[in-house]
């Protein structure tokens, strides 16, 4: 008896935001192969059908199969949702936004892919963090992506400081994110807790209309009149 041809595991990365051209962003490429898929592992359910929909995906959205992992989804079920490509069929692997299993939950199927000899494919397409290091003007060459920052402030002061001093020892771009909604919050800690010659880029709305890049050191970050609040953001420290 033959053995069953396992599926491939596709990773699509999405838009950066919903006002956003997905021809802009999204090779055409991604669109054949997204076209051809009906299960998918997906961080939010009602975000990818979204995706999917506005990609002109010709089968009907309720024709295909949604696993949602995401912060909550217990790890005993991670090993499930890839039977269907132990089955021999293709799937899908998608992001809230931007790029999947990059500071984001699909990176723990594609783990489980990897030991179960199921082929993983990354399609190109945005990436934030990425883009911001690009539009910095900071080391592109060195880098450590810390993800988020501790919430209490005392403690993100604390690591503000860490990742400062690796800046100047080490020569490193230290880049970071935080939820939309306490973006202004950790600017302020920035400006408060680093040295004035210290730089910071500041990356929101990437890839959308109201993109805004900004670099300045910490003395001129002090007269920027910058509203972050719940704008998806990058922050990128160097000297």
């Amino acid at each position: 008896m033959s053995k069953i041809k396992k599926g491939t595991v596709y990773l699509f990365p999405v838009t950066l935001g919903n006002n956003e051209s997905i021809s802009r962003v999204i090779p055409a490429y991604n669109y054949e192969i997204l076209h051809t898929i009906r299960v998918f592992i997906v961080e939010n359910i009602r975000t990818a059908r979204r995706f999917i929909k506005k990609s002109g995906h010709p089968l009907p959205i309720d024709d295909m199969q949604f696993f949602e992992l995401n912060k909550h989804t217990p790890e005993e079920d991670f090993y499930s949702f890839l039977q269907p490509a132990e089955n021999g069929e293709d799937m899908g692997v998608l992001s809230e936004a931007g790029t999947p299993a990059v500071a984001d939950p699909g990176a723990a199927v594609v783990s489980i892919a990897h030991r179960n000899n199921i082929r993983v494919v990354p399609l190109v397409g945005p990436n934030s963090i990425i883009l911001a290091l690009m539009a910095s003007g900071f080391n592109g060459q060195q880098f450590c992506f810390h993800g988020y920052l501790p919430i209490e402030s005392h403690q993100q002061a604390k690591k503000i400081r860490e990742i400062e001093q690796d800046v100047w020892r080490k020569n490193v771009s230290q880049i970071f994110i935080e939820t939309p909604y306490r973006n202004n919050k950790m600017l302020e800690n920035l400006i408060k807790t680093c040295k004035p010659q210290t730089l910071l880029c500041v990356a929101n709305n990437l890839t959308l209309p109201s993109e805004k890049i900004i670099t300045r050191n910490m003395a001129d970050w002090k007269k920027e009149t910058a509203d972050l609040n719940k704008k998806p953001a990058v922050f990128i420290l160097y000297k």
